[in-house]
């Protein structure tokens, strides 16, 4: 059995290493999870004496075979409590992380696969995280591409918010933008705004937060709100 904290070490391996495809430093690591990097290094070396990660000193470290296992199904849990939590208690969509992450080590895999069989089973959770299966398989997301990088005048629709923090779903469920949305980019300024036109007016986006918005062209979207 995993604790709380190693479980949350992983996913945040996971999520930082762009889903645990590349190495993260400890001080990534120490900023992400808010603490010591003497408190990273203590646990990243009881991940790797458990066959969780792999460590190279002065690269970071990225996970295992089996830490990545561990890793979905983690995010199993987390993202079908999100999508619990919205769809069937009317949780708004960008105040359902923090609840998640309590609830997340707690919940069976038996819990969790009824929780999915009475959402159908979602591809995607409120964020348009995909949400991997119960053999621990992701969905084909497709091809995507950040707000930030559109061009003036482009039509996309929004696919996936990139969580950061919840100050920043926040920032965006204020601005009336979420999965699913049809937006158009009305300017790109150079000092780092992209203005977007949404159904419920314009909003000028910090390119930070553009980033985290992963956008298809709308001719390629289908079933989306205009």
């Amino acid at each position: 059995m995993l604790s709380a904290v190693m479980e949350d070490y992983i996913k945040a391996i996971y999520a930082i290493g762009g889903d645990g495809e590349e190495r993260v430093s400890t001080s990534e690591l120490a900023d992400y999870l808010d603490v010591t990097s003497p408190t990273v290094s203590s646990m990243v070396k009881k991940l790797e004496e458990r066959g969780l990660v792999d460590r190279e000193e002065y690269k970071g470290v990225t996970l295992t075979e089996e830490g990545e296992l561990v890793a979905l199904e983690i995010l199993r849990h987390h993202r079908l409590l999100e999508a619990f939590l919205t769809e069937q208690l009317d949780y708004d969509w960008a105040d359902v992380h923090d609840e998640a992450d309590r609830l997340e080590h707690h919940v069976s895999d038996e819990l969790t696969d009824r929780i999915a069989e009475a959402l159908g089973n979602p591809p995607v959770d409120p964020h348009g995280d995909p949400i991997p299966d119960a053999d621990l398989s992701l969905p084909d997301a497709g091809e995507t591409t950040r707000l930030a990088e559109a061009g003036e005048g482009e039509r996309v629709v929004v696919r996936r918010i990139r969580h950061q923090g919840d100050e920043e779903l926040r920032y965006l469920a204020d601005a009336g933008i979420r999965p699913d949305i049809e937006v158009r980019v009305i300017d790109v300024a150079p000092f780092g705004m992209v203005t977007v036109e949404t159904p419920g007016g314009e909003q000028s986006l910090p390119e930070e937060i553009a980033r985290l918005i992963e956008v298809v062209p709308a001719a390629e979207a289908d079933g989306v709100e205009a």
